[in-house]
C-alpha cells in the first residue's frame, strides 16, 4: 500500500498564511538563525531563567539553530547527543509513542495503568502518557533534556529525568518561513510559520508541519511469492505478490499561538494544537518463529507449562490455523516465514531487500468452532493519532521581586493501531486497540526574592486530572482467546505541593534545596466480553471442572472461560510521597563552576492492567505493583575554557533504585504482560558534553556516557519472576554511548555553505526486563548523518542535501519477543539510507 499524500493540503495552506501579509521585516532572533551561538542558551530548569553553565543540573539543552543544523524533527532524534538518554519510537505493539529510558530508568508500556519513567513537557505542561509523546519538533526555542530524577523540579513520574520542550513565543515581529523537502521512500514535507502584530500588545503566531512517506517494509503474499508450499494465498489488492507496506507516514500537525501584553507587570499566552497521524502500521519484521531451521529453540506451552520442541499452527484440538492447500495437514509456524536473519530458512523472491520483508496478512481466517466462535476477523494495518489540546500561561509580577505564574491545560487524543506481530499468513495474534485521553492540569508557582536576592524561592502547587479508556480486539489463537479488552477505564488525579529555593552565600557559593509533597490515586477497572458482546461464564472453564476436553481452550469450553470474573471488576492504587533535593555549587571563576547534589523521585504504582486468566483459573493475573523509588548522588562540573574556544560539562552519579518497575513477558507462565516491582538496584555512570571551537568556522561537539546497572535484591525466585536473574538489566539501557559532530562553515563573499557530519553510538541494550540475547538483544549501532546546507548572506534562502544513516546501517530501534507463548520475535526496523533535499525561504 502506498502512503497518500498529506502534505498538499497543509502546503497550500502553510503558504497561503505566510505569503499573504506584506510584514515589516524584522532582525532575526538566534532561535531563528542556524548560525546563532549554542553557547548562549538560557534554560529554566529551576523555574527561573539562568544561564545553561550556572545551572547545578545534568542538562542537554538544543535550540532551534542546532535542530536545523542537525536536520532534526523529531523528539526520538535528540537523544542522539545526550548522554545515557534512549529515545526509540515504540514498536507496532505499542502504536504511536515513544520509548524513553535516561540513566536506565524508563517505561516501554503504553497503557494507562502504569507511569512514565521519563517526564515529557510542553511548554511546562505535563504530557501524562507513553502515547502522544513521540513529538514533532515544530517551531520551537528550544530543549531541556534533564538527567536524573527531577521529583522537586519537574515532578511527577520524572524519576530518570524530564525532557521540556519550548515554543517560540510570538513577538509581533511580522518574520516568517516556509521551507518544503523531498527524499527517500517519496517523502514529502512541508514545515512553516508566521509571526505577526494584531495590535502593538497582541502578538500572534501561526506554526505547521506536514510530512508523507511511503513505507519501507514491503509486505509479500507468501502463498504467490512461494508457489508449491501450500500456503493460500491472501492477496485480493490485485497488486501482484505485494500486500502493502509497514513504516509509512501521512502526518499534520499545527499551533496557533496568542501573546498578550496588557500592561508591563502582565504577560498572558493561549496557544492551541492539533496533530492528525493516518499512518500505516509499525515497520515490523519477523526475527523468529518457533524454531531456527535446525528446530532446536523450544517454547512453553502456556497452558501445560510443558517444553515443546515446535509450533504446530493449531489450536488445542488439533485444528489448523491455515490448513496446506495441497496436503490438508497444518502449516507448522517456523523459520520459513523468517525473511532475514539467524533464524530463516527462506528464500524470499528475487528483485526485494531481504532484511525489509515481511509476510504479514493481518488476517485470522481460521474456521470457526463453539470454543472460538467468532472468526474470520481481520484488521486494517493501520497506526493511527489523533490529538488536540489548549492551554494558557498568565505571569504576573506582583512586585519588583515577585511574580505569580498560572499554567492551565486541556488535551485529547484518541489512537489506535493494528498488531500482527507474527510476520506470516499464519494468525497467530491480531489485534486491533483503540486508546482514548483527556486531562487537564494547573499549576501555580510564586516566584521570589529576599534580601536583595540573597534568597530565591519558588512556591507552587500541581494538579492533574486524567481518565482514559482501552478497547481492543484481542485475537490471540497461540492461547486460544479471542476476546474484547475493554472499554477499561483509568480515571487518575495527582496533587502536590512543592518548594525550591536556592541561597546565594557567597559571590561564588549557592546552596539549594527543595521538597515536594504529591498525592496519587487511580482506579483501574476490567471489562473482557467475547467479540458478539456476551460475558464469558457464568462457570469456570469446564477443563476445571473435570470434562475431558483438550485442556482450558479447547472444545466443550465456553469462549473465553479463563477470563471469568474479569468484567465491571476494579482495583484502586492510593499513596503519597515525599521527595527532596539538597544541592550546593561553587564557581571558581567565569570559566570553571562544580556542583554537587542528592536528589530523590518516584514513578506511581498501580494494578496490572493485561490479566489474561481472571480469578477461576489457577494461574490468576490479578495482581497490585507499588511506587518505585530513586535517590541519586551525583556531582558535576561545567567549564568554558580557552576564551571560551572549549566547553566541557561532565557528571558522575550513583543512584539507589529500589522497587523496580518492569513488566514480565512470563509470570511465570505466560501469556503474561504484568508489572512487577522486581527488586532493587545500584547504578552508577559517567557523563561528559563538550563543544570546541579551535578556529573561526570550526565547530566540534561531542558526547560521551557510561552506565553500570547491577541487581543487588530481587523480590522472588528466578521462577517466580519469570527468569529476571541478578545479572541482567533493565530495557533500552546500552552501557556505552557516545556522539560526534564535525561542522565548517564555509564563507562564499557573502553567502556560507555549512558542512557537518555527526556520527552516534549505542552499545548493545535489551529489549525486554528478561534478558535473553538469543531473542531480545539489541545489537550495538553507529549511525552517521550528513548535510550540506547553502545560505545567503540576507539568510532569506537556505538549499540544503542530508542523507542520514549514510553508511546504511541494519538495526532495529525495538523488539517484541514472545518466543517463550506466540514463539514469536518481531523486531522495529530502523530507515536505510534515506537523502532529502530542502528548501527553505525566511520573510
Amino acid at each position: 500500500m502506498r502512503v497518500q499524500h498529506a502534505c498538499s493540503t497543509a502546503l497550500l495552506a502553510i503558504s497561503t498564511v505566510i505569503a499573504a501579509p506584506a510584514w515589516a521585516q524584522g532582525e532575526s532572533t538566534p532561535q531563528d538563525n542556524p548560525g546563532a551561538d549554542p553557547t548562549d542558551i538560557i534554560v529554566t530548569a529551576q523555574f527561573r531563567e539562568t544561564r545553561l553553565q550556572d545551572t547545578p543540573i545534568a542538562i542537554t539543552a538544543v535550540n532551534a539553530a542546532m535542530l536545523e543544523q542537525r536536520a532534526q524533527t523529531n523528539v526520538s532524534d535528540i537523544a542522539a547527543q545526550a548522554p545515557n538518554v534512549t529515545l526509540q519510537p515504540q514498536g507496532q505493539f505499542n502504536g504511536s509513542g515513544l520509548v524513553a529510558f535516561i540513566r536506565g530508568v524508563g517505561q516501554v508500556d503504553f497503557n494507562y495503568a502504569l507511569e512514565p519513567g521519563v517526564g515529557i513537557y510542553v511548554d511546562d505542561v505535563y504530557y501524562p502518557t507513553v502515547t502522544g509523546s513521540l513529538l514533532d519538533l515544530m517551531d520551537l526555542d528550544r530543549i531541556e533534556v534533564l538527567r536524573g530524577p527531577q521529583g522537586t523540579l519537574a515532578g511527577k513520574n520524572s524519576i530518570g529525568g524530564a525532557i521540556k520542550l519550548f515554543s517560540t513565543k510570538p513577538d509581533g515581529s511580522g518574520r516568517g518561513s516556509f521551507q518544503v523537502t523531498y527524499g527517500s521512500f517519496d517523502r514529502v514535507e512541508a514545515r512553516g510559520f508566521a509571526d505577526f502584530a494584531i495590535t502593538d500588545k497582541l502578538f500572534a503566531r501561526i506554526a505547521g508541519s506536514a510530512q508523507s512517506r511511503d513505507g519501507y517494509v514491503t509486505r509479500l503474499d507468501y502463498g504467490l511469492t512461494h508457489p508449491g508450499s501450500g500456503v493460500p494465498s491472501n492477496n485480493n489488492t490485485g497488486k501482484g505478490v505485494e500486500l502493502g507496506t509497514l513504516g509509512g507516514k501521512s502526518y499534520v500537525a499545527g499551533r496557533l499561538s496568542l501573546r498578550w501584553l496588557p500592561s508591563e507587570t502582565v504577560e498572558i499566552n493561549i496557544a492551541g494544537d492539533y496533530t492528525r497521524d493516518n499512518s500505516e502500521a509499525g515497520a515490523s519484521v519477523l526475527l523468529h518463529a518457533a524454531s531456527d531451521a535446525n528446530g532446536q529453540n523450544p517454547w512453553i506451552d502456556p497452558i501445560t507449562g510443558l517444553q515443546v520442541t515446535n509450533r504446530t499452527g493449531t489450536n488445542a484440538d488439533g485444528q489448523p490455523w491455515v490448513a496446506n492447500t495441497i496436503t490438508g495437514a497444518p502449516i507448522l509456524y517456523d523459520c520459513k516465514f523468517v525473511p532475514y536473519g539467524r533464524y530463516s530458512c527462506d528464500t524470499p523472491p528475487a528483485g526485494y531487500d531481504r532484511r525489509f520483508i515481511s509476510y504479514e496478512t493481518f488476517q485470522d481466517q481460521m474456521a470457526p468452532t463453539s470454543q472460538s466462535p467468532y472468526k474470520p476477523y481481520a484488521v486494517n494495518p493501520i497506526q493511527h493519532f489523533n490529538g488536540w489540546g489548549v492551554q494558557g500561561t498568565i505571569d504576573i509580577e506582583l512586585a519588583p521581586t515577585l511574580k505569580l505564574t498560572s499554567i492551565t491545560a486541556y488535551r485529547r487524543y484518541d489512537s489506535s493501531w493494528a498488531q500482527g506481530e507474527d510476520g506470516s499468513p499464519l494468525p497467530s495474534q491480531q489485534l486491533l486497540q483503540t486508546l482514548e485521553h483527556r486531562m487537564w492540569s494547573e499549576e501555580i508557582r510564586l516566584n521570589g526574592s529576599l534580601g536583595e536576592g540573597l534568597f530565591e524561592y519558588t512556591l507552587g502547587g500541581f494538579y492533574h486530572d486524567q481518565d482514559g479508556s482501552l478497547n481492543a480486539r484481542v485475537d490471540l489463537n497461540y492461547a486460544g482467546i479471542d476476546f474484547i479488552h475493554g472499554p477499561d477505564s483509568t480515571p487518575s488525579t495527582s496533587k502536590a505541593l512543592y518548594f525550591n529555593g536556592t541561597f546565594h552565600a557567597t559571590d561564588a557559593l549557592n546552596i539549594s534545596g527543595g521538597i515536594r509533597h504529591s498525592w496519587d490515586e487511580k482506579t483501574y477497572t476490567y471489562f473482557r466480553s467475547n467479540p458478539d458482546g456476551t460475558i464469558p461464564g457464568p462457570l469456570p472453564c469446564a477443563f476445571f471442572l473435570g470434562a475431558p476436553t483438550a485442556g482450558p481452550t479447547g472444545i466443550g469450553n465456553d469462549p473465553n472461560c479463563l477470563l471469568l470474573g474479569l468484567y465491571d471488576v476494579s482495583d484502586t492504587f492510593k499513596g503519597e510521597r515525599t521527595d527532596w533535593r539538597v544541592a550546593a555549587d561553587y564557581r571558581f571563576s567565569e570559566a570553571a563552576m562544580v556542583y554537587a547534589q542528592v536528589t530523590t523521585g518516584y514513578k506511581g504504582g498501580g494494578v496490572n492492567p493485561r490479566p489474561f486468566f481472571g480469578p477461576s483459573s489457577p494461574n490468576n493475573q490479578l495482581k497490585a505493583f507499588n511506587p518505585e523509588t530513586l535517590t541519586t548522588y551525583e556531582v558535576g562540573f561545567k567549564t568554558d575554557l580557552f576564551d571560551r574556544k572549549l566547553r566541557l560539562n561532565g557528571a558522575l552519579f550513583f543512584n539507589k533504585y529500589n522497587d523496580i518497575i518492569l513488566t514480565l513477558s512470563a509470570c511465570p507462565i505466560s501469556p503474561c504482560l504484568q508489572p512487577n516491582n522486581v527488586g532493587k538496584a545500584d547504578v552508577k555512570g559517567v557523563e561528559l558534553e563538550f563543544t570546541a571551537r579551535p578556529f573561526d568556522h570550526f565547530t566540534i561537539d561531542g558526547s560521551f556516557s557510561y552506565l553500570d546497572f547491577e541487581y543487588t535484591e530481587l523480590n522472588g525466585t528466578e521462577a517466580e519472576l519469570g527468569g529476571l536473574t541478578l545479572d541482567m538489566i533493565t530495557p533500552y539501557t546500552p552501557k556505552w554511548k557516545w556522539s560526534g559532530g564535525i561542522q565548517y562553515d564555509f564563507p562564499l563573499g557573502s553567502d556560507t555553505l555549512t558542512a557537518r557530519l555527526d556520527g552516534d553510538y549505542q552499545s548493545h541494550m535489551y529489549a525486554e526486563a528478561i534478558n535473553d540475547p538469543r531473542y531480545n538483544k539489541i545489537d550495538g549501532r553507529f549511525l552517521m548523518n550528513a548535510r550540506l546546507a547553502y545560505r545567503t548572506a540576507d539568510n532569506d534562502w537556505t538549499f540544503a542535501l542530508e542523507v542520514r544513516n549514510l553508511t546504511d546501517k541494519y538495526y532495529y530501534t525495538s523488539l517484541f519477543d514472545q518466543h517463550f507463548s506466540s514463539s514469536t520475535v518481531s523486531a522495529g526496523v530502523g530507515l536505510p539510507r534515506t537523502w532529502a533535499a530542502t528548501i527553505k525561504r525566511n520573510f
